[in-house]
């Protein structure tokens, strides 16, 4: 199947504030359509994922932050952290404008940050445990294992979400590349 160009285009400080409301829509699109508007899984905001956590991934020290753009129109974006000693990156946000889902372009854009990194030996990256798309996505599409279900009695250990922020039960994945 053929699919328009989609490119990844580092992220401009002048784009940074529609990259945030994009992903929080993207994020909360999903969860909307899974629980409906009574859902205990967003913030005070109103969000599943806060503006400081996205401003997080986006800041950290080894981040890179793509736009996802399809024939030059911005339709989602990746934030990834690369590790060059180690090898083992992290994709922290991967999202795409719902209106866009179901041509091709989360699986393109992913494949284009594996070209950006062929030096990588490992991926990582997590889902809430109800977002089925995702899971489908990381899964069969990009070949992801499930290697981890946080959860109440196995809990994050690395979460920054000390204020309770976002789903409290999520899937680990790991990619090996090597």
């Amino acid at each position: 199947m053929s699919h328009a160009e989609v490119t990844l285009i580092p992220l401009t400080e002048d784009d940074r504030e529609d990259f945030i409301r994009d992903n929080q829509w993207a994020f909360k699109h999903g969860a909307l359509i899974e629980f409906g508007e009574r859902d205990d899984n967003l913030n005070d905001e109103g969000e599943i994922i806060s503006r400081s956590t996205i401003e997080g991934c986006i800041d950290s020290p080894k981040s890179e932050a793509y736009r996802i753009t399809m024939d030059g129109k911005r339709v989602g974006g990746i934030v990834v952290t690369i590790d060059p000693d180690s090898g083992h990156n992290v994709l922290d946000l991967l999202f795409v404008k719902p209106e866009e889902h179901g041509k091709g372009i989360g699986y393109d854009a992913w494949m284009a940050m594996e070209a950006l990194h062929p030096e990588t030996r490992t991926w990582e990256t997590c889902t809430p445990y109800f977002d089925k798309r995702n899971i489908h996505f990381y899964l069969n599409k990009c070949k992801f294992e499930i290697v981890e279900f946080w959860n109440s009695k196995n809990p994050d250990p690395h979460s920054a979400d000390e204020d309770g922020e976002g789903p409290d039960e999520m899937f680990r994945f790991i990619k090996r590349m090597v």
